[in-house]
């Protein structure tokens, strides 16, 4: 069992549960005779990555932190498009991630090998 600094367990877990709630909401706009209408695969495939990211953050793989930071990033470009207010939350949504996972700590933690 790997032990991981607590702030890890919150952030990843945050990822996981936004990338199930994601592929909760939109598999609803699933349309059985034309499955592949929209950019409905590309909005569950985002947000399988969010879960991905968090399950190997849990894990301690450094790429994965890498990727949530790269999630959320690509979420406060396409907030820009939408209000102001989700604008505004993802990027301290990133400000937060970045914190978490960037800290000098929490670095050395995913430097260690683990096993």
């Amino acid at each position: 069992m790997i032990n991981h600094p607590l702030s890890i367990s919150i952030i990843s877990w945050f990822y996981i549960a936004a990338g199930i709630t994601g592929i909760a909401y939109h598999s609803t706009e699933f349309n059985i005779h034309d499955p592949f209408a929209g950019e409905l695969l590309l909005s569950l495939f985002v947000r399988l990555l969010a879960i991905i990211g968090g399950a190997f953050t849990l894990r301690g793989a450094n790429w994965a932190r890498w990727l949530l930071l790269v999630w959320i990033v690509y979420h406060v470009y396409l907030s820009f498009f939408h209000t102001f207010s989700s604008g505004t939350m993802h990027s301290v949504l990133l400000v937060i991630t970045f914190y978490v996972l960037f800290r000098p700590k929490v670095s050395e933690y995913f430097r260690e090998e683990k096993k």
